[in-house]
């Protein structure tokens, strides 16, 4: 029996029995679409990541006091991605030192180093008041080591002292007057003037006024002349940086006196938080890829009844057909394409609806914890043209066998079967 025939026998087989069909059809559509979505969501989220941890800097390094992980925040600035590229056992906070920096720049391979200081202070503005968080960074490194860009304004310059950069949401949110470039903000009661403003980038730069570090050790309270709260480096060559990262270790563990169980610092880089972080949202879609995958198992089932069922109707007629010479091989594709049809009718739906849920996920606004961006999601073509194939080869397993109970039935018993 030439294929087309068999094609245009299990095709009427289908079109014959309609609702039973489209029954089955419903579960390979619901199960697809849970598929397609999900990981069109964790892909979505994954590349959200990504492109969030890209923009804080492939080539900058972190250090910060404290033993133990790096905190898992997206301080997009000065690339402060938590991610330690070195873990010890937790030990008391020991602020970072002058020292430090003098030590780290024998590194070969380092470009800039600069040394930040951070604290909170009471802000005025037009008669408003608030309490803000301020960086204090060193002007001549500062604007070549962030990836920070400017909304308006200019960066720090080297001979600046009262003068500020400030985030995009405490220009915008934290006082009823949105903040204006050449405006005179108080901090601590020491005024200062409005350079620049910064572009929001979803991170904690954003609530922050960054200030020349000399201003800021001498408007804040509780900051040291000598010590820092961390060291920001950027390397000259991203593919050297496990290495820096490595000797900075090494040389910091001499420098300060400690063992690898009793480190007071940590060290962190944005390539270290994007590959934990693509690991986690990689193992999340998989894990939610799995539990939807469940429903194509329920529509399997479905699928492998209704060929039953199909056979158990169709008995006489395979009598017949065996009886005129079809042989078992016939029988079987007969019943194979019609499963298989099922699983492609159930497939080309699943990932129309896949994707319009997929396109309407943005739409809700959920937003990321921790990454502070919209949930996204991307349905790429690999996406669909493995959810179609899987669901052609799910019917098509899932008729094997009624496809060949049926290929074995006798010609006389099919004839007599009432």
């Amino acid at each position: 029996m030439r294929f087309t025939k068999s094609l245009k026998l299990a095709l009427n087989i289908l079109l014959h029995s309609k609702l039973r069909s489209w029954l089955t059809i419903i579960g390979i559509v619901i199960g697809v679409a849970s598929v397609v979505a999900i990981i069109s969501m964790g892909e979505g989220m994954q590349q959200n990541v990504e492109s969030r941890l890209g923009g804080l800097g492939a080539d900058i390094i972190t250090i910060s006091p404290g033993g133990g992980r790096a905190s898992m925040g997206f301080e997009s600035g000065f690339g402060r991605a938590g991610s330690s590229s070195t873990s010890s056992t937790s030990s008391a906070a020991k602020n970072l030192t002058k020292k430090d920096i003098l030590v780290l720049q024998s590194i070969e391979g380092i470009e800039f180093i600069q040394g930040v200081v951070s604290g909170r202070g009471e802000a005025y503005y037009l008669g408003e008041k608030a309490t803000v968080s301020v960086d204090g960074v060193d002007p001549l490194f500062w604007k070549e080591i962030t990836t920070l860009e400017l909304e308006s304004g200019r960066f720090l310059g080297a001979s600046d002292y009262n003068v500020v950069v400030v985030g995009s949401r405490i220009a915008e949110k934290t006082f009823k007057q949105p903040l204006a470039l050449n405006r005179i903000i108080t901090i601590e009661g020491k005024s200062f003037k409005i350079v620049g403003i910064l572009k929001e980038g979803g991170g904690g730069d954003d609530n922050k006024i960054i200030m020349p570090i000399k201003a800021a050790r001498d408007t804040l309270e509780d900051i040291g002349y000598e010590k820092f709260d961390s060291i920001i480096i950027k390397v000259s060559n991203v593919e050297t940086i496990d290495q820096i990262i490595e000797d900075a270790d090494q040389k910091l563990m001499i420098s300060r006196h400690v063992t690898e169980k009793k480190k007071d610092y940590s060290i962190s880089s944005a390539i270290a938080m994007q590959e934990s972080m693509s690991e986690i949202t990689q193992t999340m879609t998989l894990f939610l890829g799995a539990i939807a995958a469940v429903s194509l198992l329920v529509g399997a089932v479905g699928i492998a009844n209704t060929m039953f069922t199909s056979v158990l109707e169709k008995t006489k007629e395979i009598g017949v057909m065996k009886s005129i010479g079809a042989k078992n091989k016939d029988i079987m594709m007969i019943f194979l394409l019609n499963s298989g049809m099922v699983g492609l009718v159930g497939g080309l739906l699943g990932i129309g609806f896949g994707t319009l849920i997929s396109g309407f996920i943005p739409s809700l606004g959920i937003r990321l914890m921790g990454a502070g961006g919209q949930m996204a999601t991307t349905v790429t073509p690999q996406l669909l043209i493995y959810a179609l194939l899987i669901s052609i080869m799910i019917g098509i397993i899932a008729g094997v066998v009624p496809a060949y109970r049926a290929s074995k039935l006798k010609p006389v018993d099919a004839l007599r079967y009432e």
